[in-house]
C-alpha cells in the first residue's frame, strides 16, 4: 500500500476531479507550506548538528553541478522536440532543473518510514540544486536574446536568494545546526513531531491544485504532457548516477534521485516571473504540478526505491 501521506494527495485529487466543494483556504495553505519548509530545514539542521565538516564540500558541489547541468540538457530538448518558444523552454528548463520541496518531503517520509540510512546533509540538496538551475536557465535565455550575461542580474539574484522557500530552508537548517535536537527541543519537537501531519494536509491541497490544473486536460499540448511524464524517470537516472558515484547511503540516494526527477512549483515560478516575464508560467505549472508531481508521489518514489534496491542492495 502507498504511504498514508500519499493517500491524502489522492483524496485531494479525487475531490478535485469530482468537483467537490472541499477547499483549503489560501491562508491555511500558505501556513502549511511555510511550516513544511521550515520543518524540513530544522530536521536537516538538527541532523547536521555536530556533523559539519569540509568533507561535505565535494558532495554538495557535485549536487549543485547536477542542478546546473539539467537545464543545459533540457533546453535543446524543449526547443526542438517539445517545440516551445525560447522563453518557455528556458522557463521549463529552470522548473525541471530546480527541485520540489513537496517531493523532497514525501521522499524523506518514505525513507524514514522504511528505516533507510539518511545523511545529515540531504536538506542542503534542495538549496544546492535549486539556485544553480534557475541561474543557468536565465543565463541561457539571456544568451539566446543576445544580452550581456550580467545584464540586470542583480535583481534576479535578490529574487532567487530571498525567496521564502530558500529563506525558510536555509534559516531552519542554520537554527537546527546551532541548537541541535536537545537544546532547541521546546520548539523543534513540536514542529518535527507534526511533520507527517503537516505533510498530509499539504498534499491534500496539492491534490486539489493538481486536479484544478488538469481541468480540462489541454490535449493540444500533448508534446509538453509527454515530456512531463517521460522526463522524470530519465532525470532520476542522472540523480541516481551522481548518488552512486558519491557513495551515498540508501536513503540519501533515494532523496537525490527523487529530487533530480522533480520539478519546482514554488521557487522557480517566482523567479521566472521576474527574469523572463514573456514566459507562460501556466505551461510550467501544468507540467510540474499537473503531471510530474503526481507521477513522482504516486509511483515514482517507490519505483526509484526499487531500482536503488536492485543496484545498491
Amino acid at each position: 500500500m502507498p504511504d498514508i501521506v500519499v493517500m491524502f494527495f489522492l483524496l485531494g485529487l479525487l475531490a478535485g476531479v469530482v468537483k467537490s466543494d472541499l477547499a483549503i483556504p489560501k491562508a491555511a495553505y500558505d501556513t502549511l507550506s511555510l511550516l513544511l519548509m521550515l520543518t524540513i530545514g530544522l530536521k536537516g539542521g538538527m541532523a547536521l548538528y555536530g556533523n559539519l565538516g569540509w568533507s561535505l564540500v565535494p558532495e554538495l558541489l557535485a549536487v549543485a553541478a547536477l542542478g546546473a547541468l539539467i537545464p543545459l540538457v533540457l533546453m535543446p530538448v524543449l526547443r526542438r522536440l517539445v517545440r516551445l518558444s525560447p522563453a518557455d523552454s528556458a522557463s521549463l528548463a529552470a522548473h525541471y532543473g530546480s527541485v520540489s520541496a513537496g517531493t523532497f518531503a514525501v521522499a524523506l517520509a518514505f525513507a524514514e518510514g522504511r528505516g533507510l540510512p539518511i545523511g545529515a546533509e540531504v536538506t542542503l540538496y534542495l538549496v544546492m540544486m535549486e539556485l544553480p538551475a534557475i541561474m543557468v536557465a536565465i543565463a541561457i535565455f539571456r544568451r539566446y536574446k543576445g544580452a550581456e550575461p550580467g545584464e540586470a542580474m542583480q535583481g534576479i539574484w535578490h529574487e532567487t536568494l530571498t525567496n521564502r522557500g530558500v529563506i525558510l530552508l536555509a534559516g531552519g537548517a542554520v537554527i537546527g545546526a546551532m541548537y541541535g535536537p536537545m537544546e532547541g527541543a521546546n520548539v523543534t519537537d513540536l514542529l518535527t513531531g507534526a511533520f507527517h501531519a503537516v505533510l498530509a494536509l499539504f498534499l491534500l491541497q496539492m491534490g486539489l491544485t493538481a486536479a484544478e490544473t488538469l481541468r480540462p486536460i489541454p490535449w493540444h499540448h500533448w508534446r509538453l504532457l509527454t515530456f512531463a511524464l517521460v522526463a522524470p524517470p530519465l532525470l532520476s537516472l542522472a540523480g541516481l548516477a551522481v548518488g552512486l558515484a558519491l557513495g551515498l547511503p540508501t536513503g540519501s540516494l533515494l532523496i537525490l534521485t527523487a529530487l533530480a526527477a522533480s520539478a519546482s512549483y514554488i521557487a522557480a515560478p517566482a523567479a521566472m516571473r521576474t527574469a523572463i516575464p514573456q514566459a507562460n508560467i501556466g505551461l510550467a505549472m501544468l507540467a510540474a504540478l499537473g503531471f510530474t508531481f503526481p507521477l513522482n508521489v504516486i509511483v515514482g518514489i517507490p519505483l526509484y526505491h526499487h531500482l536503488i534496491t536492485l543496484l545498491a542492495g
